[in-house]
C-alpha cells in the first residue's frame, strides 16, 4: 500500500528528470560538446547523490506553505504536479516541477480550507524572479571572463575546446548534485511528514526514513533523464539561441552558481554570521534559471539571435503550470475523498502538528526493500560502470587501427 501511495511521487521525480533535470546538460549537449549518453549518466549519479545527502533543505519551506496532513492528499498532489508537468513536457515547452507543485499545494489548500502562508509563497515567487536575473547577470560575467583568458593566454583551438569539454562535464555534475539537493522536495517533500521509515544503517553510513524517500525519488529522476529527457536538452541547447563552446559552459556554471546559492545551508547560515539576512532554502525553478542564462548571453552578443517566439511560449508554460496543477489537484482532491473515500486532508487546528494524523508506523519491510534496492543499485552502477569502460576502450582500439589504415595508404 505504502509504494502505491508513492507511485505519484516516483511518477513526479521522473516528469521532473524528464524536463527540469535536463537543463543541466542541455547546453553542453545542444552545442554537440558533450554526447547526450555521457551527460544522461553523470546527471543521473549525481542527482541522487544531491538528493540523498542534501535534499531536506528546501523541504521544510514547502511544508510551511501548506501541511499536506494525509498521505491521500500527497498521493493526489504529487499526481496532479506530474500530469501538469507531463503535459506540458508532451509540448516541448520547458516548465517546472517547483511551479507545478507549489500550484498543487497551494489547491489542496483550497479545497481544505487551509489558509496559504503568504510570506512563504512571496519568498518563493521573489526568487522565480530573481532567480534567472541572476542566472543572466553570472553568465555575462563569466562569458567575459573567460573570453579574456581564451585572448590572453592564445591557446590553441583544440586544447581550449578540450579543456571547455571537461569544464562542461565537471561543472554539469556540480549542478547536477545541487538540483537534487534542491527541487528532491518537489518531489517527495510532501510526502516526509506522512511517512515514517525505520532508518537503515550500513555502518559506513546511514540513512533515515527522509534520505529513503529521496533515494526513491531520486532514482525516480535519474529514471526521467535516462529515457526522456532527450528532446527538452535540444530545445533548451539549441532553438533559444546559438550557442558557442565557451557559451555552453558559461550557461551551465551560471546556473550551477545559482542553485547552489538557494540549496546552501552553509552558505545562508555564513550570511547569518557576517550580520546579512539569510539566503532562502526555496526550491529553484531551474527552467527559469537556465533560460535566463541563455538570455544573459544573448543580450550580450546581441538580441537579434535570440528566439524570442520561443520564448513566448516558455512564459505561457510558467503562467499556465501553477494554475494548470491547481486546479488539477483540487478536483483530484474531490475525486479521491468522495469516490474513494480516501482521506486526503483536512484544516489544520491550531496547536496540532499536522503530521500527529499522518504518520504510519514504522514499516520494517519497506525499509528493507530499500535496503536490497540500494545495494542492487550500487551493483548494476559498477557492472555498467565496467561495460562503458570497456566499450569506450573498444572504440579508441578502433580508431586507431582506422588511423594506422589512413596513413600507411597514404604512404
Amino acid at each position: 500500500m505504502i509504494f502505491f501511495f508513492l507511485t505519484s511521487g516516483l511518477f513526479l521525480g521522473w516528469s521532473l528528470g524528464a524536463n527540469d533535470a535536463s537543463h543541466v546538460f542541455g547546453c553542453a549537449v545542444g552545442s554537440k560538446m558533450v554526447s547526450f549518453r555521457k551527460a544522461a549518466i553523470i546527471a543521473s549519479i549525481f542527482v541522487i547523490l544531491g538528493a540523498v545527502l542534501q535534499g531536506s533543505g528546501a523541504t521544510h519551506t514547502l511544508g510551511k506553505l501548506g501541511g499536506v496532513n494525509a498521505i491521500g492528499g500527497s498521493f493526489t498532489l504529487a499526481f496532479a504536479a506530474a500530469i501538469t508537468i507531463y503535459v506540458m513536457t508532451k509540448f516541448s515547452l520547458p516548465v517546472s516541477s517547483t511551479q507545478a507543485i507549489v500550484g498543487a499545494i497551494i489547491g489542496w489548500n483550497i479545497f481544505t480550507g487551509n489558509p496559504t502562508d503568504a510570506n512563504t509563497l512571496s519568498k518563493i515567487v521573489i526568487v522565480w524572479v530573481i532567480g534567472p536575473v541572476l542566472g543572466a547577470i553570472f553568465a555575462i560575467l563569466f562569458y567575459i571572463l573567460i573570453n579574456s583568458i581564451k585572448k590572453a593566454s592564445k591557446i590553441h583551438l583544440i586544447s581550449f575546446e578540450s579543456y571547455i569539454r571537461t569544464g562542461l562535464i565537471m561543472v554539469g555534475a556540480f549542478a547536477s548534485y545541487s538540483l537534487g539537493a534542491n527541487n528532491i522536495a518537489n518531489v517527495m517533500g510532501v510526502f516526509a511528514p506522512a511517512f515514517n521509515l525505520l532508518d537503515l544503517n550500513f555502518g559506513l553510513f546511514s540513512l533515515s526514513s527522509n534520505q529513503q524517500l529521496f533515494l526513491l525519488g531520486g532514482l525516480a529522476i535519474a529514471v526521467g533523464i535516462l529515457t526522456y529527457s532527450k528532446k527538452v536538452m535540444q530545445t533548451i541547447g539549441a532553438n533559444i539561441i546559438e550557442l558557442t563552446a565557451e557559451a555552453a559552459l558559461v550557461v551551465v556554471l551560471a546556473e550551477s552558481l545559482v542553485l547552489f546559492i538557494f540549496s546552501s545551508t552553509g552558505l545562508s547560515d555564513f550570511f547569518v554570521r557576517i550580520g546579512l539576512p539569510p539566503i532562502p532554502m526555496v526550491p529553484v525553478s531551474s527552467t527559469q534559471v537556465i533560460v535566463g542564462c541563455v538570455i544573459g548571453i544573448g543580450l550580450y552578443k546581441g538580441a537579434r539571435n535570440i528566439n524570442f517566439k520561443l520564448l513566448g511560449e516558455i512564459a505561457l508554460g510558467w503562467v499556465a503550470t501553477p494554475v494548470m496543477s491547481g486546479l488539477i489537484a483540487f478536483f483530484s482532491l474531490f475525486f479521491m475523498k468522495n469516490i474513494f473515500s480516501i482521506a486526503v486532508g483536512h484544516k489544520i487546528v491550531e496547536g496540532l502538528k499536522p503530521a500527529d494524523s499522518a504518520a504510519i508506523t514504522p514499516d520494517a519491510n519497506m525499509s528493507g526493500i530499500i535496503k536490497y534496492l540500494l545495494i542492487g543499485i550500487v551493483i548494476t552502477g559498477f557492472l555498467t560502470s565496467i561495460y562503458f569502460y570497456l566499450l569506450e576502450r573498444k572504440k579508441a582500439r578502433e580508431l586507431k587501427i582506422s588511423e594506422d589504415k589512413f596513413w600507411k595508404n597514404i604512404k
